[in-house]
Parts: structure tokens; sequence; C-alpha cells
């Protein structure tokens, strides 16, 4: 499917539709550059999943852990799927939870079969290309 986002708000709401379409211990990777709107289609995610705090980019802390329902990744400062599992990242693969990784390729060694793909690609300021 594709979809065309016109704002922020468009994101999200994407996302919170996406997550009606997730299971328990899916693995969902987002691919886009930076700025394309990757975390705020988590926030959507979060959302959809009734997860009311605020969702932030966990970028110096490798993972966000949103009690047990959404484990948020951002693996960009991390150079291989050994640097994830010396963290204890990938144990969380194989929970309950929803993992939702961004800048997954990176770790592209260690991650499980059937995990879900999105694209986010920036078309123009507000407007994005979502295919899942």
């Amino acid at each position: 499917m594709e979809y065309i986002s016109n704002s922020l708000q468009e994101t999200i709401k994407i996302g919170e539709n996406f997550a009606k379409t997730l299971s328990a211990g899916d693995v969902v990777l987002l691919s886009g550059d930076l700025g394309a709107g990757k975390t705020a289609f988590t926030k959507g995610i979060a959302k959809g999943l009734g997860i009311s705090c605020e969702i932030l980019s966990p970028t110096y802390a490798y993972m966000n852990d949103y009690n047990g329902v959404l484990y948020h990744y951002d693996c960009y400062r991390l150079t291989s799927g050994e640097d994830a599992e010396a963290l204890g990242l990938t144990d969380y693969f194989y929970g309950e939870g929803i993992s939702v990784i961004e800048w997954s390729e990176n770790i592209a060694s260690v991650l499980p079969k059937n995990c879900k793909k999105v694209t986010i690609e920036k078309i123009q300021e507000n407007s994005r290309k979502i295919t899942i």
C-alpha cells in the first residue's frame, strides 16, 4: 500500500491505522532519510497501540521501552548486528511487544525473518510517500 501524507498529523494518523494490523511480537523496519518522519510514524503506531505518553527518538538510548507494548529502536549509531546483540537489543524481538526499528539496515544480520517494512520518502517539505 502507498499513502501520501501532507502533514505531520497525517503521518501520525497513517501510523495509527497501521498499528491496527500489528500483532504481538511483530517487528517493523522503518526506512527513510533523516527527517523523513520515522519517529512521527512511530508516534502514530504508539497511539494506535493505546500508548499515551510522549514518544521520543531513542537516538542516544538505542531503544525506548514503552511498558513492554512497544520497543522503539534507533540503530543509526550501531555498525553491526553484533553491536545490537552485545547491547541486548535483539532479546526484545521475540517477546510480546511490537518492535519498531529505525536504521534497521545497520543490524540486518540479526533481524528476524518476516519483518514488516515501511518506507518513508520526503516528497516536499511537508509531504511524504509512505509505502507499507
